[in-house]
């Protein structure tokens, strides 16, 4: 499918929150996906997500919810680049969060080329914390958390309830993908928040892939592993067929 991008900005806490939106070229009004990254920044790589995701029909937007202290960040997966996003990150707080992706789905809502009913969102490592929370504090109809860190720690960023512990807000249907060897989020986390679901009755699959590491799915990284990466997407597209395109 032909897809045309942009660089977009979105109001949000008085301040301008910068997104990379990619969208199909023709036709319309689509269904639309929220992409949040990770540390890195809207990099090469969120950029490649977002777009892949557009040629499968969507308005793709990916924001940058650093934006507060480091709106211009991009950063490579080497020492430094992970030192910068790692800085970032202590820098997060929940309530901050949820008010952008609040904020995405505005502007989302406010685009005529958008089905405004129709709304998802997906994201790695501390994207996929924030798909959780998105998940739990906005009213996305599917979500697919890579490798979300912190979802099941004992508080959220910034003090205040963890992603976990908001689980009950739930409305949509939740995708959750891990690697058995991400020391990140050892299982007991990982079985923390299958109970969560399950206690909360949301719709929901955890995958756990056999000899997957953290940042499995990114395949300009040392630990891509393609065969957890393929069937994650497959997972995907799936997930968004059956709940945005309905």
């Amino acid at each position: 499918m032909e897809i045309t991008s942009e660089r977009v900005t979105i109001d949000v806490d008085g301040g301008r929150m910068p997104a990379y939106l990619v969208r199909p070229a023709a036709g319309g009004p689509h269904p639309a996906v929220i992409v949040w990254m990770e540390i890195f920044g809207v990099n090469a790589h969120i950029r490649d997500v977002t777009e892949r995701v557009a040629r499968e029909g969507y308005v793709a937007l990916a924001p940058n919810f650093f934006h507060r202290t480091a709106p211009d960040i991009e950063v490579g997966y080497d020492d430094a680049g992970m030192a910068a996003g790692l800085a970032e990150l202590h820098k997060l707080k929940s309530d901050e969060m949820i008010a952008d992706a609040r904020a995405a789905l505005a502007f989302l809502r406010a685009r005529k080329d958008v089905r405004g009913d129709r709304i998802g969102a997906m994201g790695f490592c501390i994207g996929g914390h924030m798909t959780y929370l998105t998940a739990a504090e906005t009213d996305v109809a599917a979500a697919a958390s890579f490798y979300g860190g912190g979802i099941a720690a004992p508080q959220g960023l910034g003090g205040g309830p963890s992603p976990v512990q908001r689980t009950s807000g739930i409305r949509g249907r939740i995708l959750c993908l891990f690697g058995s060897k991400d020391l990140l989020i050892p299982q007991p986390q990982v079985d923390a928040i299958r109970q969560a679901l399950a206690d909360a009755g949301t719709r929901h699959e955890i995958v756990v892939y056999d000899g997957a590491d953290h940042g499995f799915f990114c395949d300009q990284r040392a630990t891509y592993h393609e065969a957890s990466a393929r069937d994650a997407w497959e997972r995907v597209k799936r997930l968004f067929a059956e709940e945005l395109k309905g």
